[in-house]
């Protein structure tokens, strides 16, 4: 659930508060019936916090920092994991590890006041005073002078540059016409990235070993796969790594296939490489569903497509099933909708060193070669 009307620190705060508060509920279910009515309310107020805490990422600073700032920021969903692993292994009562991972979000409730809000976010909602105080308040932090005279002329191009937009402040129709097959490229490749990347987390604890164990080397290797992006990014462009990445896990998946049960180590280094590189995949598109999309609409698109990669997660589950009746049927799928999903995202334009779109039009014209190129990618602009 989201909170486009009052903004993205907004949205973290309430969402992370009412999905702690549904998740330790979860824990004192009478029945399966609850559990699962519970932990429905629970998706739908909180599925979105990862993407809304990627988007105020990107939007709280420039191009050039991008990738190094989510990356330091989605570090942390690898901990968590790892962190979850090891509390499953000592404490198997599921009413127990509830408490114990859900109770720490009740911290968020501080976010309510100490979050600053997305400056683009409040430009784009034309709610100046704000915004300028908070870019005040962020000069000080930094020790940089910002005078009062360089404000103003951001409010002015702001202002110019929403009357000349001609736009509603939430234009999703036209949204939605003009990017249509953008929107459905991106939310196949959620489905196939969601599918792959659980799917491996899910099928590891079949592999010979320790499953608590197991899943935690899954986790960790996510961390150098939250920051392969910084590497490849910027050097080979969005496209191409993640079309690349996406190819590489599904060869990976192949190569689980040949490996055999009768070479675990193999088998094992096969599925921790194969979720690394579905993991720095998973970034990239993080990054390109940000980028492709205006100010106004970012949050909801990306939420939107975030939701139809929920198709992914329901199918992820199964896969397992899948292995009672052919042990490679898992590794065969993950393997084709990756390699499939990568190559259409070749169609994606290209955003590399681009200035996010705050407007429809500006998000349409991404990847149009135009003159005016140069100037949009100038990294001296004041907001990012």
């Amino acid at each position: 659930m989201e909170y486009p009307y009052y903004g993205r620190s907004f949205s973290i705060a309430l969402g992370g508060i009412l999905g702690a508060v549904l998740g330790i509920v979860r824990s004192f279910s009478p029945s399966y019936i609850w559990f699962l009515v519970f932990e429905f309310l629970d998706n739908m107020t909180s599925s979105t916090l990862y993407s809304t805490c990627f988007v105020i990422g990107i939007e709280l600073v420039g191009p050039k920092r991008r990738v190094l700032a989510c990356s330091v920021i989605t570090v942390f969903y690898a901990v968590g994991e790892v962190a979850l692993a090891m509390f499953a292994k000592a404490y198997p009562d599921w009413r127990i590890l509830l408490r114990i991972t859900y109770t720490p979000s009740l911290i968020l409730l501080a976010y309510f006041w100490i979050l600053p809000e997305s400056v683009r976010w409040l430009l784009s909602q034309s709610k100046e005073e704000r915004a300028k105080g908070i870019l005040r308040r962020a000069a000080k932090v930094n020790k940089r002078k910002l005078s009062d005279s360089l404000l103003d002329k951001l409010i002015l191009a702001n202002r110019d540059k929403l009357e000349q937009s001609a736009e509603s402040r939430f234009p999703i129709r036209e949204a939605f016409k003009n990017f249509k097959w953008r929107i459905a490229n991106c939310s196949l490749c959620w489905i196939v990235h969601v599918l792959v990347y659980y799917g491996l987390s899910l099928n590891v604890v079949l592999l010979d070993g320790n499953k608590y164990n197991n899943f935690a080397y899954i986790a960790l290797v996510e961390i150098p796969g939250f920051f392969l992006p910084l590497l490849i990014m910027d050097r080979f462009g969005r496209r191409y790594s993640l079309c690349g990445l996406m190819i590489f896990s599904g060869i990976c998946c192949i190569g689980t296939i040949f490996a055999g049960a009768d070479q675990p180590v193999l088998q094992l280094v096969l599925f921790l490489v194969g979720k690394l590189t579905i993991t720095a995949s998973f970034q990239v598109l993080y990054f390109f569903a940000s980028e492709i999309y205006p100010t106004n609409l970012r949050n909801s698109l990306l939420s939107f497509c975030s939701m139809m990669g929920r198709f992914g997660s329901m199918l992820a589950p199964q896969t397992p099933l899948l292995a009672k009746y052919y042990a490679s049927a898992p590794a065969m799928l993950f393997a084709g909708a990756a390699i499939v999903s990568g190559c259409l995202t070749l169609f994606f334009p290209e955003t590399t060193n681009v200035i996010l779109p705050t407007t429809v039009q500006e998000a349409d014209a991404i990847g149009v070669k135009t003159k005016s190129s140069k100037s949009q990618q100038d990294p001296k602009q004041t907001v990012p």
